[in-house]
């Protein structure tokens, strides 16, 4: 019987590295810009949905600043196949340590893609260029030739031309041999005063030839206040019909209230205050937790604390409510949505919530994974009316609004 084996060359294995650890200052925002919505997801996601659509089933490693875990946990909530590393001090740095992570896959890809969590709009189409003009020996990297005129510019005055012929400009993602660019970036972090703005040039550096291959004008990256509004015009009319193209706000409300009872402390908005008394409850009677907890779910009309966490259940007795408002958190984030604020009202005579106030709002912050400037505590008396004015407990009312991406119509039987 004749031998009817034939030997394959194997599909090279690209995977990709996102850097998205940086701070994104010069955006204006209040997160890091990777993080912040455009037209209802976030940009990281954009990012990542962009370079799937060419490979659905790419690999991917995220490097991100070590603070910003909780907002990256939410951006890539339900996705698979994601490993996520801290960063360094800068891009630079970044780049190397998720290159050292991707190394030590079995097996590790031959070829990784380096790409920018600021960029949304990578197209198949160039993706495919890049995957065809790498090799072994030689990076490839999408450019873009300059158009506009170049000039100099010394002290607020034009100055000499630049010659732009054979000028391009640099994008992402730039696609290296894995092996090869890593041992071209443990050569640069070796070297002294040789910082460089991009891999091609750690790469030139290193002796890797890098291909040009024809880039995309869309493909830009996200910097300036003014880019965002662009960025978010184009998804809006490029897929109007989509559910990542639109989003809704959504308003939530709750309320708790629990009786005092013997203690020597209360915990209000995941922070132990000293007091006389405690808060009898179930769990620790965070009643500032509880009733934000609720808000959210009420604006995902996801049922209510009660149901998810039963107090009848003996695991939730005495349990930190942080757990349920992390819960609620990562129901939205399941869903491609985001916090957008949060204000709770503490009602009670004591004790003041005035010293606590701050303290709150960055726990409440740090639980939801968004920004303390999105985050309110409020306190008020009942003028001594009522249970809470007779000092027998203490309640909370919440609001919080919430964005999310808008589902596709159900068809009408």
């Amino acid at each position: 019987m004749p031998d009817t084996d034939v030997t394959r060359t194997a599909m090279p294995r690209f995977a990709a590295l996102i850097v998205a650890a940086g701070q994104g200052s010069r955006a204006g925002r209040s997160l890091p810009k990777q993080y912040e919505l455009l037209a209802g997801v976030p940009m990281l996601r954009h990012a990542i949905d962009s370079l799937r659509v060419w490979d659905s089933t790419l690999a991917l490693h995220l490097v991100i600043a070590p603070g910003d875990r909780k907002l990256c946990e939410a951006a890539i909530a339900g996705l698979a196949d994601i490993e996520v590393s801290d960063g360094g001090a800068n891009r630079q740095q970044s780049v190397l340590l998720g290159l050292r992570s991707m190394a030590l896959a079995d097996p590790p890809a031959d070829f990784v893609m380096i790409h920018d969590g600021a960029r949304p709009f990578c197209s198949p189409a160039m993706l495919a260029r890049l995957a065809d003009a790498v090799g072994e020996d030689r990076g490839a990297v999408p450019a873009v030739p300059v158009s506009d005129t170049l000039n100099r510019i010394e002290q607020g005055q034009i100055a000499d031309p630049v010659d732009r012929a054979g000028v391009s400009a640099m994008q992402t993602p730039q696609v290296f041999p894995l092996a090869a660019i890593l041992a071209a970036h443990e050569r640069a972090a070796a070297a002294v005063d040789m910082p460089a703005t991009d891999d091609v040039a750690i790469a030139r550096r290193a002796g890797l030839a890098v291909a040009a291959v024809p880039g995309d004008p869309g493909n830009i990256k996200i910097t300036w206040p003014e880019d965002f509004a662009i960025a978010e015009a184009r998804l809006l009319s490029s897929s109007p019909s989509s559910s990542l193209s639109r989003h809704e706000s959504r308003t939530g409300q709750g309320f708790d209230v629990h009786a005092f009872t013997a203690g020597d402390h209360v915990t209000l908005c995941g922070v132990d205050i000293p007091h006389a008394q405690s808060l009898a409850g179930h769990s620790d009677a965070d009643v500032g937790l509880h009733a934000l907890t609720d808000a959210l779910l009420g604006a995902l009309a996801d049922g209510d604390i009660g149901a998810h966490f039963p107090p009848s259940d003996p695991q939730w007795a005495g349990a930190a409510s942080d757990q349920f408002l992390a819960d609620a958190v990562s129901r939205i984030a399941a869903r491609g949505g985001r916090i957008v604020n949060c204000d709770v009202t503490i009602i009670c005579e004591t004790p003041k919530i005035g010293p606590h106030r701050d303290a709150m709002r960055v726990r409440i912050a740090d639980i939801c994974g968004i920004d303390v400037g999105r985050v309110a505590v409020k306190a008020t008396t009942t003028e001594r009316l009522g249970f809470a004015g007779r000092g027998e407990g203490i309640a909370a009312q919440a609001i919080a609004t919430v964005e999310l991406p808008i589902a596709p119509a159900k068809a009408q039987a």
